[in-house]
């Protein structure tokens, strides 16, 4: 991706899209979820199971979707536990890739810094290898089912599975309570609308977050019960299902990593400390730096899954991974190792790893109407399965339909 030329990067794959018939598929009855050979590396699901067999078609290809917020610069914790992730899914799954842009609303922010992040977390998206002739990219905003399915699946949802949300706690504790927004509570609605507005299979997600699938989950299920099968039929309907059920999708490596200044905390946008976190578009000098400052600790050698140890634990994990090594081969290398001697070794691996990101991001950034096309053709791409998906629930639950013929 780093490689290929922007005239080339804009040309979507139109052939391919058109023979998914998406805009029929989810008027017929579902088939139930079957395993699916994972092929990404490093992945795991309930419901995934090794086999010989050929990759299968587009319109077989079960479908994946995620996204990351715009606030706030992206950082090495959302490339290595979801943008990175996703490059090794697209050619295995149908995917979609999108800017979480009505999630960054939910806090106090910057109307102009929102805009202007949109935009660069687009171009990063693309920039770390997101192919646009496998995967849509598209802002949230700009598919305004998301918002309507949102209302939609609000009405059902019993407000104390929101007040259990992790969260909603912890942020609201720090907004003082009574003066947090409403759309504190209710963005996990919105996380499950973006979820099943797709009929999803699988949603990538670190241990973090898979409160809100199991929320998206049971939101699905309930939609269904109370809504399809043959009271969907009876109102004219395909009945069966509305939603698919989705599944998590974990990676096995990278899936959180935690701050540079506290092993037991995971790498966040919101932490006040920039020496918390490794940014995307972080100079040289700037990542040398900060691995130099990184807290560590003063038993001798290093070592993966050290309870003790966490610090130790997380900036190994980052080098494997960046470094492209076996778990095995990052132990024997760093076993004997001090603090003195890693922290170069990981800093150069890092900056060896991300300058071409680098590059091709400011590449993208330099041409505006390159990357309106794209964010434009997979809002578009986007918006044939999501009407599908909101014409089947606004008829199953009894709306009125423009054009009835009731």
């Amino acid at each position: 991706m780093a490689h290929t030329t922007l005239s080339h990067l804009v040309t979507l794959s139109s052939s391919r899209f058109s023979r998914l018939g998406h805009s029929t598929r989810f008027l017929r009855k579902p088939t139930p979820l079957s395993p699916v050979p994972l092929t990404g590396d490093g992945f795991r699901c309930c419901c995934s199971a090794a086999t010989d067999e050929p990759s299968p078609s587009p319109s077989a290809m079960k479908r994946v979707v995620s996204g990351v917020q715009p606030t706030g610069s992206v950082h090495l914790g959302n490339y290595l536990g979801a943008i990175k992730n996703w490059v090794a899914l697209q050619d295995t799954y149908e995917t979609l890739f999108f800017i979480v842009d009505l999630h960054a609303i939910t806090l106090p922010y910057d109307t102009q810094e929102l805009r202007k992040s949109t935009r660069d977390t687009a171009a990063l998206y693309l920039a770390c290898g997101v192919d646009i002739s496998k995967a849509s990219v598209f802002v949230q905003s700009h598919v305004r089912a998301h918002s309507e399915l949102m209302w939609l699946l609000s009405s059902s949802t019993p407000i104390g599975w929101l007040q259990k949300m992790t969260q909603f706690k912890e942020k609201s504790r720090k907004e003082g309570g009574e003066n947090a927004a409403v759309a504190l509570l209710t963005y996990p609605v919105l996380m499950a609308s973006d979820i099943v507005l797709y009929q999803s299979d699988f949603v990538p997600v670190g241990d973090d977050q898979k409160q809100h699938i199991e929320l998206a989950r049971d939101l699905a299920q309930r939609v269904n019960n109370l809504y399809g099968g043959r009271k969907w039929k009876k109102l004219g309907g395909r009945g069966g299902s509305i939603f698919k059920i989705p599944e998590p999708l974990i990676p096995q490596v990278g899936a959180r990593v935690m701050s540079l200044t506290d092993g037991l905390s995971k790498m966040s946008k919101s932490a006040p400390s920039d020496q918390s976190r490794i940014n995307l578009l972080d100079s040289k000098d700037l990542i040398a730096d900060k691995i130099k400052r990184c807290k560590t600790d003063s038993f001798a050698g290093l070592e993966f899954d050290n309870a003790e140890r966490p610090e130790c634990n997380n900036l190994l994990s980052v080098y494997q991974i960046v470094s492209g090594k076996t778990k095995e081969e990052v132990i024997e290398e760093c076993k004997d190792m001090s603090w003195g001697s890693f922290k170069p070794l990981l800093a150069d691996a890092l900056i060896e790893h991300l300058s071409p990101i680098q590059v091709r991001y400011q590449e993208i950034t330099a041409d505006r109407a390159y990357l309106n096309k794209v964010l434009s053709d997979g809002a578009d791409r986007a918006t044939e399965i999501a009407d599908a998906t909101l014409y089947n629930l606004r008829q199953a639950m009894g709306f009125y339909m423009r054009d009835s013929s009731d």
